[in-house]
């Protein structure tokens, strides 16, 4: 009796296991989260995250790991259930997305909480040396990127200048704000707070390209460093 109640918890275990792995291996969201999970702990043990931040750290990324799961086996679910378009079923699934967007969000609002102080000043000493640049150059880096992003796309004969190709106009355009808007508000108490937000809005607008099939996610990696990297030339060298 002893021998097949082992058996069985390790059997449950092995399940679990594989439904983990499935989920890792068929959902590319959770691999996102997964990936973000790693990057987000080490950061904490770089920054000396004290045991209580890191304690609220874990259960914030368990809490969006869990949501994950439990939407991929809803999804899951109501495929297997419906066989055609029902409002119910679809409604299911946008609940149980919406369990995923909450837990993110709280895991936005905790690595803020924990990180932004640590970040906020190291960040401050390195974006002082960056910048000491006018606002009106905003407008030039932004004409700039879009014109190079123009002429890439007409020398890699790739896509139209507002769909499609390489590099993405709109990823690039979106990183180009974020980094004119982090040199613009050098002086400004608020720039972390400003800058993780505008950073936050420009991955959204790439992530938007990817999942809409207009980019691939290399069209959209090579405009955003377009944008960002052209940006803090032109601040670097007329500021």
């Amino acid at each position: 009796m002893r021998a097949r109640r082992s058996a069985s918890l390790f059997e449950s275990f092995n399940h679990a296991a594989e439904g983990v792995v499935h989920a890792l291996r068929t959902q590319r969201n959770l691999w996102v989260h997964f990936t973000i999970a790693g990057a987000v702990l080490v950061a904490a043990v770089g920054f000396g995250a004290t045991k209580l931040e890191l304690a609220v750290l874990l259960l914030a990324i368990t809490f969006v790991l869990v949501a994950e799961l439990v939407n991929t086996a809803v999804e899951a679910a109501v495929d297997v259930a419906s066989t055609a378009f029902d409002p119910m079923a679809k409604l299911a699934k946008d609940i149980a997305a919406g369990a995923v967007l909450v837990a993110a969000l709280n895991a936005v609002a905790v690595g803020y909480l924990v990180f932004s102080g640590e970040v906020a000043a190291r960040s401050s000493r390195f974006l002082t040396r960056l910048s000491d640049a006018p606002a009106e150059l905003t407008l030039v880096a932004l004409a700039l990127t879009v014109l190079l992003v123009i002429a890439v796309k007409a020398y890699t004969g790739r896509g139209t200048p507002l769909r499609g190709g390489l590099p993405s106009g709109h990823a690039a355009v979106a990183f180009a704000c974020w980094m004119a808007v982090t040199l613009v508000l050098d002086d400004s108490s608020h720039r972390f707070l400003v800058s993780s937000v505008t950073f936050i809005m420009a991955v959204l607008v790439a992530q938007t390209r990817v999942e809409t099939g207009v980019h691939s996610a290399s069209e959209v990696a090579s405009g955003a460093l377009l944008g960002a990297l052209t940006t803090l030339l032109l601040f670097q060298v007329f500021g």
